[in-house]
């Protein structure tokens, strides 16, 4: 095999090369997010995706009923006033949350418990990411338990959620704390949905957790009440809200993995002027090639 012939297979293999190198820049690149979907249905909770944050509300809810001064000898009381329509309304007494519900039309109405003694009612709303609009009116009013007297400390129901939530068909828990009283005492939960009244008892106060599944989307008004053994009675009202999809539809989207195609365009770009260089030096190779073969062809006659 001739020197000359054995450059122009070399000149032909670099040209073989770079449109190899061509192609391969061109192959789109397909990345792969096998990492499932984060499980946002948990059951007691409220999953949020993608929030914008936005200010507070500005104005406040008031407090109309019950009016300032008032005494009352039982319990539970109506507290009701006006308010931002669509927000959550929470009641405070002495600042320990003691019941809520949303405003509805411009106004609101919830029946709360009281504490012995004195209570300072102050009203406040939330809007969808729990920012706090500012306080109402201060309301001073006087629970005179008699109960409260023969007795020592009377029964009361809190909760660190006001809202609380899950999908329909799926298990919404709810942590409740009950205080005061003497045990056993007994509990009565209607979860607004008319499914029957929730009934058990509880030995002696401490954390308590609520379960409920509900069958619809909605939002639904829950009542709990204690009952302690010489009969002091404890009131709480709670908004349940049944929203999104189901734990099936959930189930279905973390099962599937995410393919990403794209085609990367920027390497080519770069490499443009290297591969139009090595074309044209290998162009003038072969030519150099075909120009040696005729000087010793033409020599060797």
């Amino acid at each position: 095999m001739s020197l000359a012939k054995t450059k122009l297979n070399l000149s032909d293999m670099y040209r073989l090369i770079l449109a190899l190198v061509v192609v391969l820049l061109l192959i789109p690149i397909t990345t792969f997010a096998a990492d499932p979907l984060p499980d946002q249905q948990k059951s007691g909770s409220v999953g949020l995706q993608g929030t914008i944050s936005s200010t507070p509300p500005t104005r406040g809810a008031t407090i109309a009923v019950p009016g300032n001064g008032a005494g009352f000898s039982s319990v539970p009381i109506t507290v009701s006033g006006i308010c931002p329509n669509g927000l959550l309304v929470k009641i405070f007494s002495n600042n320990v949350f003691i019941g809520s519900t949303f405003c509805n039309g411009g106004s609101y109405s919830l029946q709360v418990n009281l504490f012995s003694g004195r209570n300072d009612l102050v009203a406040r709303v939330y809007d969808a990411l729990d920012q706090a609009g500012p306080d109402s009116n201060l309301v001073s009013v006087t629970f005179n338990d008699a109960q409260f007297a023969a007795f020592g400390s009377r029964v009361m129901l809190t909760s660190v959620f006001a809202l609380r939530g899950s999908p329909p068909n799926q298990l919404l828990t709810w942590p409740i704390i009950l205080s005061g009283g003497v045990g056993p005492y007994a509990i009565s939960v209607d979860w607004g949905d008319g499914s029957p009244t929730d009934l058990f008892s509880q030995e002696g106060p401490g954390p308590i957790t609520l379960k409920h599944t509900y069958k619809t989307a909605g939002l639904y008004r829950v009542l709990v009440k204690a009952t302690d053994k010489n009969g002091g009675t404890a009131f709480l009202q709670l908004i349940a809200q049944a929203t999104g999809a189901g734990q099936d539809t959930v189930k279905k989207a973390t099962d599937n993995s995410v393919v990403k195609t794209q085609v990367i365009w920027w390497p080519v770009l770069l490499m443009l002027p290297l591969i139009v260089a090595a074309f044209w030096v290998g162009r003038r190779h072969e030519l150099y090639t075909l120009r040696k073969r005729l000087e010793k062809s033409q020599s060797g006659k």
